[in-house]
């Protein structure tokens, strides 16, 4: 099976020389790699046009979802393997992910696991089990298009990705994906090594938009509601008078925060205290944040800012 191995970049002059190294020193080459650029107006583009055997595309302007689109326009076989400039790939990682369309998939799910170099990457990272390859259920796992590989009449089919969507465009497929029953597999040695963000401006950021494009499109909504519920709740027994209520959103807070803590106690073992300590201050930040991203999405949304598709909407 040939494959085309797609990314799109935007200033990314950072990662982009380790990323095209990682991608040339893979164990099982692409036959193909094309990646858009979206306007970079740092040195990405020189590193693009001077690495060789890749095709570079310019797209001004375009979003992540619209670089996508045309990186597959312009692939030439009929397997996607995609791919996040910012990640760290092993060189086993686009052997693993071709495998399950190898043997018939539709979808090959790769996973994400984070470069933990700090306390905080550490507590950043231990929020999501999505982001713990030991904690995922291929059944219900939605990958994320920093490791994933389909068909081609597998994106055809859901319309490609939806450049009307600024993020949150991959989780979008996924659920469209699922929804139509493709034949989806999980490919675990895939791996994406993921940098979390460093800075708490940055965390912030990164979440709230996250949240804001999942209410754009009207995704995990029941997940955003029982958090708003959950922390109105949590006000209401904070002002309580009485003891109890405050000993139950005690009690609740811990049992909420336990197997974040206990993640981010696996992977700083030689800081397990502050570890503890920080990662449930980090979890209510991130969370506010998530609250605040889906109510602007919901804005969005309602006021015609971002327009679904009508069968989606």
């Amino acid at each position: 099976m040939k494959v085309s191995l797609i990314a799109t970049v935007l200033n990314a002059d950072e990662h982009v020389g380790a990323f095209l190294d990682s991608i040339a020193a893979q164990s099982r080459a692409p036959d193909e790699v094309v990646i858009v650029d979206g306007g970079s107006s740092d040195g990405t583009l020189a590193l693009l046009h001077a690495a060789e055997g890749i095709t570079v595309v310019e797209a001004p302007g375009a979003n992540i979802a619209r670089g996508r689109n045309v990186a597959i326009a312009n692939a030439s076989h009929e397997a996607i393997a995609v791919a996040d400039a910012d990640c760290a790939y092993g060189p086993g990682w686009l052997a693993a992910l071709v495998a399950p369309l190898e043997a018939g998939a539709d979808v090959a799910m790769g996973v994400t696991e984070p470069v933990v170099e700090t306390l905080l990457d550490a507590c950043v990272a231990s929020l999501s089990a999505q982001l713990d390859p030991a904690a995922i259920d291929a059944a219900t796992f939605m990958p994320s298009a920093r490791s994933v590989a389909f068909r081609r009449e597998a994106i055809d089919a859901v319309g490609g990705y939806p450049e009307w969507l600024p993020i949150g465009e991959d989780m979008w497929v996924d659920h469209r994906w699922r929804e139509r029953s493709f034949d989806t597999r999980l490919a675990p040695d895939a791996v994406a090594g993921w940098r979390p963000r460093r800075t708490l401006t940055q965390i912030w950021t990164q979440y709230m938009r996250y949240a804001r494009g999942d209410g754009q499109a009207g995704m995990h909504v029941e997940r955003h509601l029982l958090r708003a519920g959950v922390y109105a709740g949590l006000v209401a027994a904070l002002g309580s008078r009485r003891t109890w209520p405050k000993l139950i959103a005690l009690g609740a807070g811990i049992a909420y925060a336990r197997e974040p803590v206990r993640r981010a106690r696996r992977r700083a073992p030689d800081r397990a205290l502050a570890a503890t300590l920080l990662t449930p201050l980090l979890l209510a930040f991130t969370d506010v944040a998530k609250l605040c991203g889906y109510a602007l999405g919901v804005a969005d949304r309602l006021t015609g800012r971002v327009r679904p598709p009508q069968a989606y909407s």
